[in-house]
């Protein structure tokens, strides 16, 4: 049995699970499941399509049955790995699949905030012709925090408006770098030379709340900020701060501690764009994202290891849990 937990519509992915001999139990929620929710379904259920519902110890001391969590996308922090891990739960992940979507989504707030597309679209929508004019993003210099697959998908976008490219990385990529015109700089440096700042940086409790009063208060006023990643990173009473005090100019948001993000004061803000947690996920994205999916399901199920790569905690094909299922490492 597997478990489907995104719920607003027929995919035909859902199809080829069930062509592939498994039977499709939906989240019936409408939304995403809460913890005690998700441990009244799994019972039963070998393998998980999951989106961000919480996977903790609690879950998975509450599914016997559970052996695969496949997540739809390529963030984690809603999955406790290492819980998975002790009670032999393989995590499978879509790494490679949605990139290039969250990227195209990071340059459209972008330009829709730089270029204050949405200010002058509602006020046309009004009857009104004046424009508010535009600082533009030819040859702006952007700032990029976290150069993993996605921010260098932004970087190469990002080249095409002349910007010039800054970069904070841990793990640097030299050739990347010279090919494509990126400077890495420290963060602070990257928050104080930055006309528009991009997050895309994993959440983990050493990046939570990375942009808070201290770090905005190092941007340039006037800035922009752009947020695809994860709400954690941002203190969002900080954020509200600084785009009502005037310091920053705009923030594109797509993701927010708290999804909904019912009664939040951002958006009350003229000065935000926002989109539903949907930056990384487009047609041909989906399809992608749902194939991987489906093929670390489907391996597993055979007793074939569907690629090292993908598995977040690939060591437990070697518990006793699993081994002499899984046929080729």
């Amino acid at each position: 049995m597997a478990l489907y937990h995104l719920w607003e519509r027929e995919v035909p992915f859902i199809r080829q699970l069930e062509g592939a001999g498994f039977e499709v139990v939906r989240n019936p929620h409408g939304r995403c499941c809460r913890e005690d929710e998700l441990i009244a379904i799994l019972p039963g259920v070998f393998a998980t399509v999951a989106g961000v519902e919480p996977y903790t110890d609690r879950v998975f001391q509450a599914a016997p049955d559970l052996r695969v969590v496949a997540r739809y996308g390529v963030g984690y922090d809603m999955i406790d790995v290492a819980a998975a891990t002790r009670h032999g739960v393989i995590i499978a992940m879509a790494f490679g699949t949605n990139h290039e979507a969250v990227a195209d989504c990071t340059l459209a707030l972008m330009t829709a905030l730089v270029r204050s597309i949405v200010t002058n679209h509602l006020r046309m929508k009004s009857g009104g012709w004046r424009a508010t004019m535009s600082p533009g993003l030819w040859r702006a210099t952007v700032g990029i925090i976290g150069l993993g697959r996605i921010g260098k998908a932004v970087a190469r976008r990002c080249r095409g408006f002349d910007m010039e490219i800054l970069a904070y990385e841990p793990v640097q990529d030299a050739g990347f770098a010279r090919q494509y015109g990126v400077s890495y700089v420290s963060l602070e440096e990257l928050l104080r030379r930055s006309d528009i700042v991009t997050v895309h940086a994993p959440h983990t409790p050493a990046t939570d709340n990375m942009i808070n009063r201290d770090t905005l208060a190092l941007m340039k006023p006037g800035a922009f900020l752009i947020n695809t990643a994860r709400g954690g990173l941002v203190e969002e009473g900080a954020l509200y701060e600084a785009l009502t005090s005037g310091r920053l100019a705009g923030a594109g948001l797509d993701v927010f501690k708290v999804e909904p993000p019912v009664g939040s004061a951002l958006l009350t803000l003229d000065n935000v764009v926002l989109s539903p947690h949907i930056a990384g996920a487009d047609l041909p994205t989906e399809v992608r994202v749902a194939d991987r999916c489906i093929e670390s399901i489907s391996a597993l199920a055979r007793g074939e290891n569907p690629g090292s790569e993908y598995l977040l905690n690939p060591e437990v094909l070697k518990t006793e849990r699993w081994i002499g299922s899984v046929r080729k490492s």
